[in-house]
């Protein structure tokens, strides 16, 4: 069972249940002074607080997505990192649908009513990066009516770590899309999900690292291409946006700030506007000033010329830490031209699944109106 299995969050909470009511039942019988007393009611009290603390640790693990596997867990991250691929035509292209899904069952498996979820792997020619991610495939792309339509497309980010799967299953950005497409609120669009970590376990910040990861190249460049390549992607010049929640958050307005001939707009969900430096990011710059000032959204909006592009923020006035920071940063940008700013600001929402849910209906909207500038609704 993996870990962000709802059986294994299960088992957690029924032991620390059982050892707790066992502790109490027995704590008369081991009340005596032997040592052998002693040694078993430490060994109740020790077990019961690792259930409890089990079952803690795996809700909060299931509602930030802090890790995706017990190989994430415990430090043996096994899943594709950086890779140099001088073949990437003899294995089929640079994208490989590698698993498929259903997004609702009200649907079944018909995804002309339901859409499709698509498990790829993509190969970045440009950056050498290989990377999984998730594809969400709208019902009409399945149409026999919509045979020959194109279709508006997102990149979809997480947060550090963050699972890709995450964006399915806990934040629902294919069954939100379906839902508001299905109303009218929205055009049909392809959703192309993962996560910013393209190089585990290290945190890049969706930076070209000198000497390392080409993790911008890789999102700018590489995987627009190899998804337009594979699917009916619209092919005019505002027809990829990107959306992001903290560090995805980032990376998403950096992007849009940085390549906007590719993406139209960029929606931070909770986002800071400077890449960190600790232990998870290592050196990024390697002593290069320039790339270090370039990827502050700061200082690029102070010294920079104004990208053709719109930008979304979002905070909350209570439960957030970058509440200042992104006011300060919507007086900053609203009056750089071309760039548009808009901004979601809620009274109270922490830094999680459950706030990031509030924002996405309107994040989607938002987004939709601003590609292709909101044509064929």
């Amino acid at each position: 069972m993996g870990l962000t299995s709802d059986k294994v969050l299960a088992l957690a909470v029924v032991a620390g249940v059982l050892l707790f009511a066992g502790t109490v039942w027995l704590w008369p019988r081991l009340a005596r002074r032997s040592v052998r007393a002693v040694l078993a009611r430490v060994g109740l009290l020790l077990a019961t607080q690792v259930a409890v603390f089990a079952a803690v640790g795996l809700v909060a693990n299931q509602s930030f997505g802090f890790y995706g596997s017990w190989a994430d867990l415990f430090g043996r991250e096994d899943g594709p990192g950086v890779v140099v691929d001088h073949s990437a035509d003899a294995d089929g292209g640079p994208l490989r649908v590698v698993g498929k899904r259903r997004v609702t069952p009200a649907g079944g498996t018909r995804p002309e009513i339901s859409g499709r979820v698509e498990e790829i792997q993509v190969l970045g020619r440009a950056s050498r990066i290989a990377s999984p991610a998730f594809v969400y495939l709208p019902p009409e792309y399945f149409q026999a009516g919509h045979r020959d339509r194109t279709f508006p497309a997102a990149v979809v980010l997480t947060g550090y770590p963050g699972t890709a799967e995450a964006l399915v299953e806990k934040l629902h950005y294919p069954r939100t899309a379906l839902e508001l497409a299905k109303t009218g609120r929205m055009r049909p669009m392809i959703l192309v999900m993962l996560r910013p970590t393209v190089a585990p376990p290290r945190d890049t910040e969706c930076v070209d690292v000198p000497g390392g990861p080409q993790t911008e190249t890789f999102f700018a460049e590489d995987l627009p291409r190899a998804v337009s390549a594979h699917y009916r992607v619209d092919k005019g010049p505002r027809s990829w946006g990107v959306v992001g929640n903290s560090t995805g958050g980032y990376c998403a307005l950096k992007l849009a700030a940085h390549h906007p001939d590719v993406f139209a707009a960029g929606a931070g969900l909770s986002p800071y506007y400077d890449a960190p430096n600790d232990p998870t990011t290592g050196d990024l710059f390697q002593g290069d000033k320039d790339r270090e000032n370039r990827a502050s959204l700061w200082w690029s909006f102070k010294n920079l010329p104004a990208p053709d592009t719109s930008l979304l923020v979002t905070s909350s006035r209570s439960g957030e830490t970058n509440y200042k920071d992104t006011m300060k940063f919507i007086e900053l940008v609203k009056g750089k031209k071309p760039t548009r700013i808009s901004s979601i600001i809620l009274e109270s929402g922490g830094h999680n699944f459950n706030t990031w849910r509030r924002e996405i209906p309107a994040t989607l909207r938002w987004l939709d109106e601003r590609l292709g500038e909101g044509r064929d609704l």
